[in-house]
């Protein structure tokens, strides 16, 4: 098993994890409260990973970094390179590639929390922060907990979107998904094997932990 891979993986998906949480949150809150009769836009704009390819994610992921747009030419005045195909790249990819998995799992779990609840807090003079903080973030653990995990768990199996704008540099962006394809190619099917063994288990132990948090937890809720 190439382990340095599996390190960039982890790397990679504790990252996108961590930023997605942050991120992820005030979209997930807004696309859950917000009365703007239009925000189904956004909604679609977020959820487009999901049903987009991911070559062709990759591939305008790719240009818009490149040094030929603005984001790129941005990137490289500033830190004198330019995103594709370093460790930079492939985060900002598996954040855009990831995004649905954190919002959607996360909205969720807002959308369930009673309204009497956090309209009861207002009345008593509690801001929306401080609500969001005592009433709807407790009561949509759930929710928080799946969109990290999803997220953490779906950048390690990341491969097209991986592949586009990362390439397959040794240390830098060959992630453990580009390693199993390079020993299918090169007949390697026993190291192949083993590392996508691996890779089962852990998206078996993911779900199960998804399953079994949210119904431990409900089933909480309701004798309480």
């Amino acid at each position: 098993m190439n382990w340095e891979a599996v390190l960039l993986s982890l790397k990679l998906a504790v990252s996108v994890a961590a930023i997605l949480l942050v991120v992820g949150m005030p979209i997930a809150y807004w696309v859950t409260f917000s009365r703007w009769r239009w925000k189904f836009v956004v909604e679609a704009i977020v959820a487009l990973p999901l049903v987009l390819p991911p070559t062709v994610l990759g591939y305008y992921i790719l240009v818009g970094l490149g040094p030929r747009h603005f984001a790129g030419k941005l990137w490289q005045s500033v830190f004198g390179h330019t995103l594709p195909f370093t460790f930079g790249g492939l985060l900002a990819a598996s954040v855009l590639y990831s995004l649905p998995f954190s919002v959607q799992p996360i909205a969720a779990g807002f959308d369930a929390v009673d309204r009497r609840l956090i309209e009861a807090s207002w009345t008593l003079g509690a801001s929306r922060l401080a609500t969001f903080f005592r009433v709807v973030l407790p009561l949509s653990t759930v929710g928080a907990v799946t969109g990290l995990v999803l997220s953490f768990a779906h950048t390690i199996g990341e491969f097209g979107v991986v592949l586009m704008v990362g390439g397959n540099i040794p240390g830098v962006t060959r992630t453990v998904s580009i390693d199993i394809y390079d020993q299918t190619q090169a007949a390697n099917y026993d190291v192949a094997n083993q590392t996508a063994l691996v890779l089962l288990l852990f998206s078996f132990l993911v779900l199960a932990f998804i399953y079994g948090t949210s119904r431990r937890t409900l089933g909480l809720w309701r004798r309480s």
